[in-house]
């Protein structure tokens, strides 16, 4: 029907990128007919998500067994944060899944919609793949906490797993270190991200670090040479065995260019290329420029190191 075409499509199609993104298939409607390509796996996907948006329409949907499903994660919601997390007319939790790349809705069984039998909790289902679900759930508790510290926060400590595929550490931060590594409007957590090919999330004041052994240990670096840089110069030795870092010695009449006042023309260069640098003193106690990024970048992508060092060498000819 036409109202179903356009609820499948969403705003600028909206809702069939969220279901193509989300179940890996890719989605298409040709008349009122929707196409679906992919794996089986895929395919079966997408044509479950979609059927659980249209029955949101008819009322209460509730996922059966999905205890036992790969592709979704349930975070409890307090009554209280719901509005929150869902926003005005859906647009907090678009904005997420648009974001990750997730499929969520909240979950209730029909027969729990007479008043208080749901308990104090909603459940929001989070569907996707395992790294996007863990970014949109770690955006999600972010979101409570801040409407009811304590929610994710009370009796955590610190954790370190070695698990060398994807997995979660978290970190426990001081008032001014979080502070320091979120910047300002998360500009300086973003980039800590981007470069380290991560997710962090701060949780009240717990660094939430998401990805592959590689991806979270070299996100820890990164935060602890940030809080090194709080307190005064970095020394960093070495680079040699590095696979994620370039130096660049710059000659000593450039420096307060390249770096610009109070490092703006550093944060610009980060920003531009999605690296994170910074000056750090070698062994010899020499002062040299570091650009750290998963991303190697190449002679034509405007992101990554190499487009950093370009950016670098451009300061020094001018």
């Amino acid at each position: 029907q036409d109202d179903e075409l356009s609820y499948a499509l969403g705003k600028q199609g909206g809702t069939r990128r969220k279901l193509e993104r989300s179940s890996g298939a890719v989605v298409q409607y040709v008349g009122h007919t929707a196409l679906f390509s992919g794996t089986r796996t895929e395919r079966k996907r997408a044509r479950e998500y979609m059927k659980w948006l249209f029955e949101q329409l008819e009322g209460p949907v509730w996922v059966d067994g999905w205890e036992d499903r790969d592709d979704c994660t349930v975070v409890p919601v307090p009554r209280d944060c719901v509005g929150y997390i869902t926003g005005n007319r859906r647009a907090t939790l678009g904005t997420m899944e648009e974001e990750w790349g997730v499929l969520m809705f909240f979950m209730n069984k029909a027969e729990d919609k007479g008043r208080g039998r749901g308990g104090d909790s909603e459940q929001l289902i989070i569907f996707g793949g395992q790294r996007e679900r863990r970014g949109a759930e770690l955006k999600v508790m972010n979101g409570i906490e801040k409407k009811a510290p304590g929610s994710f926060t009370r009796g955590v400590r610190e954790k370190i797993t070695d698990t060398k595929g994807f997995d979660t550490d978290r970190l426990l931060l001081k008032d001014e270190e979080l502070s320091y590594c979120i910047g300002k409007e998360a500009a300086t957590q973003k980039k800590l991200e981007k470069a380290a090919g991560c997710i962090l999330q701060f949780i009240g004041n717990i660094g939430f670090i998401a990805g592959t052994r590689a991806q979270r240990r070299r996100c820890k670096e990164f935060i602890s040479w940030l809080l090194q840089q709080m307190r005064g110069s970095v020394t960093i030795s070495d680079i040699s065995q590095r696979d994620d870092a370039t130096e660049m010695y710059i000659p000593a009449n450039c420096k307060g260019w390249v770096t610009g006042n109070r490092g703006s023309e550093l944060r610009r260069m980060e920003q531009e290329t999605g690296v994170y640098m910074f000056m750090a003193l070698d062994g010899r106690g020499e002062e040299r420029l570091i650009i750290f990024s998963h991303d190697a970048g190449s002679k034509v992508s405007p992101q990554g190191r190499m487009a950093a060092e370009r950016l670098v060498n451009e300061m020094i000819q001018e």
